[in-house]
């Protein structure tokens, strides 16, 4: 009859049909990613690495979608989709199985940043910016950003609270200690470059010469752009880490700046060897050694000497010193503050750096009725030449140069 017609394989599940105990095992890894969840690009990989399963984005992507679990990076068609089949309760797949079409993957116009071709050399350009993101725990937190146009690679990172000048100084520090000096770097116009921002008129807080004179000094050419296309490079980098970046945070146990900016440092290798491009050709060139990268990535400000010998700086007094004795400056003597990047404190007067002693409050202890402690040897301090860079001269032409005045 016509049981004679049927072939012989119907209700038979193929070999090659994943185990619903594998299904299981999926389908329990993806739903134990409580705080953040991964892309399924990147789930395959964890997949991979924690439970020994090798399976296809695609494949994975069934798994999901039977189950109406989305990725985060579902285009706005396909969850349309699932929940269609979520309100209607389907027990069969659709006619029309829920995957990406052709449509689902038009990308929303305000998010194109689109693709043109790369820098020929490593080092010729160097795309920055900050990225405000929940990258662990419940606050916003900022990732300070710096790639390479040419090759793709990360050269800097640096978490801070706030979108800052010392998280870029950071990043840029990590350029110059691992790969040189570049040629040209290319940053967000907003936030924390326009001074204009910040209702300040010390120049101390003018975060835009503060950076741009650092990159005078090394011979970079800093460039500032409103437009996002212009520096899509990092916005695609952005997206990217802000879909990976915090489930590895969260899997490693990182709840600090401190911890989120150690993990960074192995990460970004990590990072650059999947994602990035090597290259041999390179215009990097030598970048000072690090005693002279840390009065280079300074805050400066200028100020006057006080009638106590003494210079105000962020509500502090300093003292210049030189070979450990102090020394005293006539009232109104014109001096350049420099912040250095480890956070000491020297003073150009005149042309020449001087150490600084800060002015304490109250003694540390009293001659009259306490042991004297004993002195602790003090580390030897960088002494910079004659011919340092840091004049107040050239650093007030830098200022009409960029038509800055205080």
């Amino acid at each position: 009859g016509k049981e004679a017609f049927r072939h012989g394989n119907r209700n038979r599940k193929p070999k090659h049909a994943i185990p619903d105990e594998i299904k299981e095992r999926i389908l329990k890894k993806y739903l134990s990613y409580e705080t953040y969840k991964p892309n399924v690009l990147h789930f395959c990989e964890l997949l991979a690495e924690e439970e020994g399963i090798k399976l296809s984005d695609t494949t994975v992507r069934k798994i999901l979608y039977k189950k109406n679990i989305l990725s985060p990076k579902s285009h706005r068609k396909t969850k349309k989709r699932v929940r269609k089949q979520a309100k209607l309760n389907l027990n069969q797949p659709l006619d029309n199985p829920i995957l990406p079409t052709a449509k689902d993957f038009l990308e929303d116009p305000k998010k194109v940043h689109p693709s043109r071709p790369r820098k020929k050399f490593a080092g010729e350009l160097i795309q920055m910016d900050a990225s405000p993101h929940a990258w662990f725990g419940p606050e916003t937190t900022n990732l300070h950003l710096a790639i390479d146009d040419a090759s793709g690679n990360i050269l800097g990172a640096y978490f801070d609270k706030q979108e800052t000048l010392n998280a870029y100084y950071h990043v840029l520090e990590q350029i110059l200690a691992n790969h040189g000096i570049p040629l040209q770097m290319k940053t967000d116009k907003r936030t924390v470059f326009t001074y204009q921002a910040s209702n300040s008129k010390k120049m101390e807080d003018d975060t835009y010469t503060q950076f741009g004179y650092a990159c005078h000094q090394l011979g970079i050419l800093l460039e500032t752009t409103s437009i996002p296309q212009a520096k899509g490079r990092v916005e695609r980098l952005n997206q990217t880490l802000q879909s990976r970046l915090p489930i590895e945070l969260e899997r490693n146990n990182i709840h600090t700046l401190e911890e989120a900016n150690t993990f960074l440092l192995s990460y970004i290798q990590t990072f650059n060897e999947q994602f990035g491009n090597k290259t041999k050709l390179s215009v990097f060139e030598e970048a000072p050694n690090p005693s002279e990268r840390n009065l280079i990535l300074a805050r400066l400000a200028e100020r006057v000497v006080d009638s106590g010998h003494h210079i105000r700086f962020q509500n502090r007094y300093y003292m210049p010193v030189e070979q450990g004795k102090e020394v005293y400056f006539i009232r109104k003597t014109k001096a350049l503050v420099l912040k250095a990047f480890d956070g000491d404190i020297y003073l150009n007067i005149a042309d020449k750096i001087y150490h600084t002693k800060e002015l304490l409050d109250h003694e540390l202890y009293s001659k009259n009725f306490e042991q004297e402690p004993e002195q602790k040897k003090e580390r030897r301090k960088y002494i910079p030449p004659q011919t340092h860079p840091w004049k107040l001269t050239s650093f007030k032409q830098y200022l009409h140069k960029n038509k800055k005045d205080y």
